[in-house]
């Protein structure tokens, strides 16, 4: 993408892989380093030109659109971000439109909130050449599975509508503490957002709180441990972990909301990760409308931890 000069005006034509973005957010993400307020400042007053004529921050692109930007001070790129290794992350699938990950566990999607780069920072930095590779969602760090990211904006904006409206089912295979006992049982627990007295970010079951609803299936159980399926019909934070710690079956290695002298016993056992992680994707495909489904196996270190269990707990129920 062509940079901005900060001693001259710059013309930029609109490709595909920005067609039906909003100018306000395209201007923000090619200007990194310039506040939001002089963007909507240049914008307001008319210098930012669309077609030779003045649009508003709402305005949405077409491919083709020539963009008049008056000079702008780009702010220098720091040791930091061009530090990010460039990583290619295995693909279960690939297309013109969109890729579908197996991210591995203890990988931040993205930058942010203490971590300086993510999956997505790492991916553009393999792939320079790419013209927009943007995240269609997110997982927790610590889960590992399937992730999916846009390589068109139009791709882009009908999976956010899809995950938005419950087009695309995700399932998750967790072990939690505990017996699990139903086969199949709907939780529908609404969640609320809060910060600790440390400023950090957590999620509780309250009346206030968002619909959130979760489809439990029981896969196999031990004497101490149980692996489910969870299958999200909505995509709040942490929703997986704290209706199931909610329910008294915290998740094993959770250091948010499980069982913390649990883990530490765990760790010993061999498992040093959540036993979390995103299995299987099912969804049309965003530009034909084709039915696609996904899996991903359960990582090594998770599988090897259930043939430790296997051999030291009885298992009365399931496979895995």
């Amino acid at each position: 993408m062509k940079d901005l000069c900060k001693d001259a005006v710059t013309l930029l034509e609109v490709g595909e892989e920005a067609e039906g973005q909003r100018i306000d957010n395209y201007l923000l993400r090619l200007a990194k380093g310039v506040p939001k307020s002089h963007i909507y400042r240049i914008l307001r007053s008319g210098e930012v030109r669309v077609n030779k004529g003045r649009v508003g921050p709402e305005y949405k692109l077409a491919s083709g659109d020539l963009i008049r930007v008056p000079p702008i001070r780009v702010a220098t790129v720091s040791t930091t971000a061009s530090a990010v290794p460039a990583r290619d992350f295995e693909a279960v699938f690939e297309d013109e439109a969109m890729i579908v990950l197996d991210k591995p566990a203890g990988v931040a999607v993205h930058g942010g909130s203490g971590v300086s780069f993510g999956v997505i920072e790492q991916l553009r930095r393999a792939r320079p050449q790419a013209k927009l590779l943007e995240l269609a969602h997110r997982l927790d760090r610590e889960t590992s599975g399937l992730l999916v990211v846009a390589k068109k904006r139009s791709a882009l904006t009908r999976l956010h509508d899809l995950f938005r409206e419950g087009g695309i089912s995700k399932r998750y295979l967790a072990l939690v503490k505990g017996r699990w006992i139903n086969r199949l049982q709907h939780v529908r627990l609404p969640l609320q957002k809060y910060l600790t007295p440390e400023g950090e970010r957590r999620v509780a079951v309250a009346e206030e709180g968002k619909e959130a609803h979760s489809i439990v299936r029981l896969v196999a159980r031990w004497q101490n441990f149980s692996l489910v399926e969870v299958e999200l019909k909505t995509g709040r934070t942490h929703q997986i972990r704290v209706h199931l710690s909610h329910l008294g079956f915290p998740l094993a290695g959770d250091d948010k909301y499980g069982d913390f002298s649990l883990n530490k016993d765990l760790q010993k056992a061999g498992l040093k990760r959540m036993f979390l992680h995103a299995a299987k994707l099912a969804l049309p495909h965003p530009l034909s409308g084709e039915s696609l489904v996904f899996e991903a196996p359960l990582p090594m270190e998770l599988k090897r931890f259930l043939e430790r269990l296997d051999a030291n707990e009885k298992r009365d129920c399931g496979e895995y």
